[in-house]
């Protein structure tokens, strides 16, 4: 019912859309362009996908550099990430610099000239596929299994951040995350352009046992974080309590202490995301934000590729042009 009486509104902002991912004549950058993205607003895994792309060319002995806005972060660079913390560069980019030097910029040109001036081989752009402005060589769509498309309606009657067709025209490849059949209509769809469909699952990227030690209250602001305390229950956790945040959000003083007070009561252990971790301030020892960074742990996951001698072969093709 609210998709239908949002529909003339999807139908405007879907047309703005289509027309401005073919605005003007991008800028093709002096190194190659892996393009990790989506076609729907929110999460999906886009960043460690990102991390596993840099990691596969890394073992191919390539150099890349992470290209990414910062979504969240007030710089607006371009600026290398280095010792600044999520309140400048966002939480994305303090993952993504711990495996390769990385660069925020809202203007995704200024990025790539800054990366161009290092000695990094190939820009692994997390996000930005819609952007119109930089020439990308491959552009590889991330997309849940279990989630798929959602409604198949641009924004705001769905997720859709462009109209579907005109995104599929630009995308090179489809990577299927995770188990479920919601992807199904749009695996076939690559299939039948002749673009290559990649799978992969997420995986703990640590020994998970811990998790079973004593009860676990989960907190996260992610785009989906039901996934995310899914995730915790099936590597072992006693999930005792969950407590979902909006996206990229930033926890308050009064938050934190109420955090910390359920975990007292139930004798419990908070677990996180690795972002909603990287993005806890412990600027000021005395803040309740600080502690609940010091008591609170991560719980670390990563992309593992069903077929990574087929993605390197991908990556190489694009990689020399």
């Amino acid at each position: 019912m609210v998709a239908s009486a949002l529909s003339p509104i999807a139908a405007l902002y879907g047309n703005i859309a289509a027309a401005r991912m073919t605005k003007g004549e991008p800028y093709r950058a002096q190194r190659p362009v892996i393009c990790i993205g989506n076609f729907t607003a929110g999460g999906g895994g886009k960043t460690p996908t990102a991390i596993a792309i840099a990691k596969v060319l890394q073992a191919t002995g390539k150099s890349p550099a992470f290209l990414t806005r910062g979504y969240g972060g007030s710089a607006k660079g371009p600026i290398q990430v280095e010792d600044q913390d999520a309140g400048e560069v966002g939480d994305e980019p303090l993952l993504l610099a711990a495996i390769a030097p990385t660069f925020v910029s809202a203007d995704r040109v200024a990025g790539a000239k800054a990366i161009a001036e290092t000695d990094a081989d190939i820009i692994v752009m997390d996000d930005g596929f819609q952007n119109p402005r930089l020439t990308k060589d491959f552009s590889l769509i991330v997309v849940d299994a279990a989630s798929g498309l959602g409604n198949g309606l641009v924004m705001p009657a769905g997720p859709l951040r462009a109209p579907l067709d005109a995104q599929i025209a630009r995308a090179d490849g489809l990577l299927v995350i995770g188990e479920g059949k919601k992807a199904a209509s749009l695996i076939e769809t690559f299939e039948g352009a002749g673009k290559p469909v990649l799978k992969a699952k997420i995986e703990p990227n640590c020994d998970p046992r811990w998790l079973g030690v004593m009860p676990v209250i989960g907190f996260a602001g992610i785009a989906r974080p039901s996934k995310f305390f899914a995730t915790l229950k099936s590597n072992g956790a006693g999930l005792t309590a969950s407590h979902a945040f909006p996206d990229h959000h930033r926890f308050t003083e009064r938050q934190a202490r109420a955090l910390l007070k359920e975990a007292d009561t139930r004798k419990a252990m908070l677990v996180t995301t690795e972002k909603d971790w990287a993005r806890l301030s412990n600027d000021d020892d005395e803040s309740a934000v600080a502690e609940l960074k010091q008591r609170s742990a991560p719980f670390p996951i990563m992309v593992k590729f069903e077929d990574e001698p087929g993605l390197k072969e991908l990556l190489s093709t694009a990689t020399k042009r």
